[in-house]
Protein backbone atom coordinates (compact mmCIF):
# COMPACT_ATOMS: atom_id res chain seq x y z
CA UNK A 1 0.00 0.00 0.00
CA UNK A 2 1.36 3.37 -1.00
CA UNK A 3 1.64 6.15 1.58
CA UNK A 4 -1.20 8.67 1.81
CA UNK A 5 -1.11 11.17 -1.03
CA UNK A 6 0.27 8.76 -3.63
CA UNK A 7 -1.43 6.58 -6.21
CA UNK A 8 -0.19 3.62 -8.21
CA UNK A 9 -0.12 3.76 -12.00
CA UNK A 10 0.95 1.14 -14.53
CA UNK A 11 3.54 2.53 -16.93
CA UNK A 12 2.56 2.71 -20.57
CA UNK A 13 4.55 3.68 -23.63
CA UNK A 14 3.94 7.33 -22.72
CA UNK A 15 5.95 6.81 -19.52
CA UNK A 16 9.07 5.40 -21.21
CA UNK A 17 10.92 8.69 -20.74
CA UNK A 18 10.25 8.66 -16.99
CA UNK A 19 11.38 5.02 -16.68
CA UNK A 20 14.57 5.91 -18.57
CA UNK A 21 15.13 8.95 -16.34
CA UNK A 22 14.70 6.81 -13.21
CA UNK A 23 17.13 4.18 -14.52
CA UNK A 24 19.79 6.74 -15.35
CA UNK A 25 19.33 8.54 -12.02
CA UNK A 26 19.52 5.21 -10.18
CA UNK A 27 22.91 4.40 -11.74
CA UNK A 28 24.12 7.95 -11.11
CA UNK A 29 23.11 7.67 -7.43
CA UNK A 30 25.17 4.47 -7.19
CA UNK A 31 28.24 6.44 -8.29
CA UNK A 32 28.23 5.36 -11.95
CA UNK A 33 28.57 8.86 -13.42
CA UNK A 34 30.42 8.48 -16.73
CA UNK A 35 28.08 10.42 -19.06
CA UNK A 36 29.35 8.67 -22.19
CA UNK A 37 28.54 5.24 -20.75
CA UNK A 38 25.21 6.45 -19.34
CA UNK A 39 24.29 7.87 -22.76
CA UNK A 40 25.23 4.60 -24.44
CA UNK A 41 23.19 2.63 -21.89
CA UNK A 42 20.21 4.95 -22.21
CA UNK A 43 20.12 4.74 -26.01
CA UNK A 44 20.18 0.94 -25.94
CA UNK A 45 17.73 0.81 -23.04
CA UNK A 46 15.23 2.99 -24.93
CA UNK A 47 14.87 0.39 -27.69
CA UNK A 48 14.83 -2.48 -25.17
CA UNK A 49 12.18 -0.81 -23.01
CA UNK A 50 9.90 0.21 -25.88
CA UNK A 51 9.84 -3.35 -27.24
CA UNK A 52 9.08 -4.86 -23.83
CA UNK A 53 6.43 -2.30 -22.92
CA UNK A 54 4.76 -3.06 -26.24
CA UNK A 55 4.72 -6.85 -25.78
CA UNK A 56 4.00 -6.84 -22.04
CA UNK A 57 7.30 -8.32 -20.86
CA UNK A 58 8.06 -5.12 -18.89
CA UNK A 59 5.59 -4.04 -16.26
CA UNK A 60 6.39 -0.64 -14.84
CA UNK A 61 4.76 0.52 -11.62
CA UNK A 62 4.80 4.22 -10.81
CA UNK A 63 4.00 6.08 -7.59
CA UNK A 64 2.34 9.39 -8.45
CA UNK A 65 2.04 12.32 -6.05
CA UNK A 66 -1.22 14.28 -5.71
CA UNK A 67 0.11 16.97 -8.06
CA UNK A 68 0.67 14.34 -10.78
CA UNK A 69 4.45 14.17 -10.39
CA UNK A 70 5.86 10.67 -10.80
CA UNK A 71 7.68 10.32 -7.51
CA UNK A 72 9.05 6.78 -7.81
CA UNK A 73 9.04 3.73 -9.99
CA UNK A 74 9.92 0.06 -10.19
CA UNK A 75 9.80 -2.48 -12.97
CA UNK A 76 9.30 -6.19 -13.51
CA UNK A 77 10.88 -7.89 -16.51
CA UNK A 78 9.10 -11.18 -17.23
CA UNK A 79 11.57 -13.85 -18.32
CA UNK A 80 11.40 -17.24 -19.96
CA UNK A 81 13.99 -19.19 -17.95
CA UNK A 82 15.23 -22.72 -17.98
CA UNK A 83 13.92 -24.99 -15.23
CA UNK A 84 16.46 -25.46 -12.44
CA UNK A 85 16.88 -27.61 -9.37
CA UNK A 86 15.56 -24.85 -7.11
CA UNK A 87 12.83 -23.61 -9.44
CA UNK A 88 11.47 -26.06 -12.03
CA UNK A 89 9.16 -23.43 -13.55
CA UNK A 90 10.00 -21.59 -16.74
CA UNK A 91 8.71 -18.16 -15.74
CA UNK A 92 10.72 -15.77 -13.62
CA UNK A 93 10.70 -12.07 -12.99
CA UNK A 94 13.57 -9.68 -12.69
CA UNK A 95 12.98 -6.63 -10.48
CA UNK A 96 14.69 -3.52 -11.80
CA UNK A 97 14.63 0.26 -12.04
CA UNK A 98 13.62 0.83 -8.43
CA UNK A 99 14.10 4.57 -7.91
CA UNK A 100 12.59 7.35 -5.82
CA UNK A 101 13.01 11.02 -6.65
CA UNK A 102 15.07 12.73 -3.90
CA UNK A 103 12.22 15.01 -2.77
CA UNK A 104 10.00 11.95 -2.11
CA UNK A 105 12.46 9.72 -0.25
CA UNK A 106 12.04 8.27 3.25
CA UNK A 107 8.27 7.84 2.84
CA UNK A 108 8.17 4.13 2.08
CA UNK A 109 7.63 4.45 -1.67
CA UNK A 110 10.34 1.98 -2.69
CA UNK A 111 9.06 -0.61 -0.21
CA UNK A 112 5.47 -0.08 -1.39
CA UNK A 113 6.46 -0.41 -5.06
CA UNK A 114 8.55 -3.53 -4.47
CA UNK A 115 5.64 -5.01 -2.51
CA UNK A 116 3.32 -4.17 -5.42
CA UNK A 117 5.79 -5.88 -7.79
CA UNK A 118 5.77 -8.97 -5.58
CA UNK A 119 1.95 -8.96 -5.52
CA UNK A 120 1.90 -8.61 -9.32
CA UNK A 121 4.13 -11.66 -9.64
CA UNK A 122 1.97 -13.64 -7.19
CA UNK A 123 -1.15 -12.75 -9.19
CA UNK A 124 0.56 -13.90 -12.40
CA UNK A 125 1.83 -17.07 -10.69
CA UNK A 126 5.46 -16.17 -11.35
CA UNK A 127 7.33 -18.25 -8.74
CA UNK A 128 10.67 -16.45 -8.53
CA UNK A 129 11.85 -12.84 -8.55
CA UNK A 130 15.51 -12.00 -9.04
CA UNK A 131 17.35 -8.68 -8.69
CA UNK A 132 20.69 -7.03 -8.21
CA UNK A 133 20.60 -4.83 -5.11
CA UNK A 134 22.47 -1.61 -4.57
CA UNK A 135 23.99 -1.17 -1.13
CA UNK A 136 21.30 1.45 -0.41
CA UNK A 137 18.45 -0.89 -1.37
CA UNK A 138 19.70 -4.15 0.10
CA UNK A 139 18.01 -3.70 3.51
CA UNK A 140 14.60 -3.08 1.90
CA UNK A 141 14.88 -6.22 -0.22
CA UNK A 142 16.11 -8.37 2.64
CA UNK A 143 13.28 -7.15 4.89
CA UNK A 144 10.83 -8.32 2.20
CA UNK A 145 12.36 -11.80 2.10
CA UNK A 146 14.93 -11.59 -0.71
CA UNK A 147 18.11 -13.59 -0.11
CA UNK A 148 21.55 -13.62 -1.69
CA UNK A 149 22.76 -16.12 -4.27
CA UNK A 150 26.06 -17.32 -5.70
CA UNK A 151 25.86 -15.61 -9.09
CA UNK A 152 29.14 -14.89 -10.89
CA UNK A 153 29.81 -13.17 -14.20
CA UNK A 154 32.42 -12.81 -16.92
CA UNK A 155 32.48 -9.78 -19.23
CA UNK A 156 33.62 -10.84 -22.68
CA UNK A 157 33.42 -7.36 -24.24
CA UNK A 158 33.39 -3.87 -22.85
CA UNK A 159 33.22 -4.76 -19.18
CA UNK A 160 33.72 -2.24 -16.43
Amino acid sequence: MLPTGYTLRIAGAEHAGVVRHHRRAMFHAMGLTDDARLNQMDAAFADWLNARLADGRYIGLLACAEDGEIAAGAGIWLLDWLPTYYCPHQERAYLLNVYTEPSHRRRGLARALVTACIETCVARRVPLIMLHASSEGRAVYESLGFTGSNEMRLFLEGGP
